[in-house]
C-alpha cells in the first residue's frame, strides 16, 4: 500500500432530477463473492450463514483503505441488492406471515436496495478479503466496508419490535429457507 490515498479520485455525485430532487450516484467499491447463486436459497441473516465463507474484492485503488482492517475481527459489509427490482411498502417477512411495513423488515425490495450485513474477518491480503459467516448473494456490488467495534455497535436493553415474538426454532427454520449446507 502507498501513501497516496489522497489522490483517489472522488467518485461520488450530487445530481438534480427534473423535478428538481436531489440525487445521489454511488459508485461501487468492489464486489462480493458467495456460494450463494440463488437468492431464493440464501440464508436471510449472517446468523443463518454460519461458517459459510466468501471473499470480498476491493476495486486496486481503493486498496490503501484497507490498512489496518486485518486488526478487526467483524467488519460491516454495505451492499446493493442489485437483484432486486420492485419497491414493496408493506410485505410480508421471511419469518412471519403477516403484513409489515418495509422499514420494520431487513426485506431488500427498498426504495434504496441497500444492504448490511455484519460477517467474520478471516484475512486481508492486498485487496481481498476472506470472510464468513456470509449471508450475500455472489456477484453482489460492495458499496462500503466498517469495522464493527463493540465499544460503539453493542448496546444494551434492545427491543426487537414484532420479532421478539417470533420463537428461535421458528427464526432458524425460516431464516434458512432452503439453503442447505454441503
Amino acid at each position: 500500500m502507498d501513501s497516496d490515498s489522497e489522490h483517489v479520485p472522488d467518485t461520488r455525485s450530487i445530481c438534480y432530477s427534473d423535478d428538481g430532487k436531489e440525487e445521489f450516484i454511488i459508485r461501487p467499491v468492489g464486489i462480493i463473492n458467495t456460494p450463494h447463486k440463488d437468492p431464493s436459497r440464501t440464508p436471510i441473516q449472517p446468523v443463518f450463514a454460519r461458517g459459510i465463507k466468501g471473499t470480498v474484492t476491493v476495486n486496486p485503488e481503493y486498496s490503501d483503505g484497507l490498512l489496518d482492517l486485518d486488526g478487526f475481527s467483524h467488519i460491516y459489509l454495505l451492499y446493493y441488492f442489485h437483484k432486486c427490482k420492485d419497491v414493496k411498502l408493506v410485505l410480508k417477512p421471511y419469518l412471519e406471515d403477516k403484513d409489515r411495513g418495509l422499514f420494520a423488515t431487513r426485506a431488500p425490495c427498498r426504495p434504496n436496495p441497500l444492504g448490511i450485513s455484519i460477517v467474520r474477518l478471516l484475512s486481508v491480503r492486498d485487496n481481498v478479503l476472506r470472510v464468513e459467516d456470509v449471508d450475500i448473494l455472489d456477484g453482489t456490488p460492495l458499496i462500503d466496508i466498517k469495522p464493527y467495534v463493540r465499544r460503539f455497535d453493542s448496546r444494551d436493553n434492545i427491543r426487537s419490535g414484532w420479532q421478539d415474538d417470533i420463537g428461535d426454532d421458528t427464526a432458524e427454520i425460516r431464516g434458512l429457507r432452503d439453503f442447505k449446507k454441503s
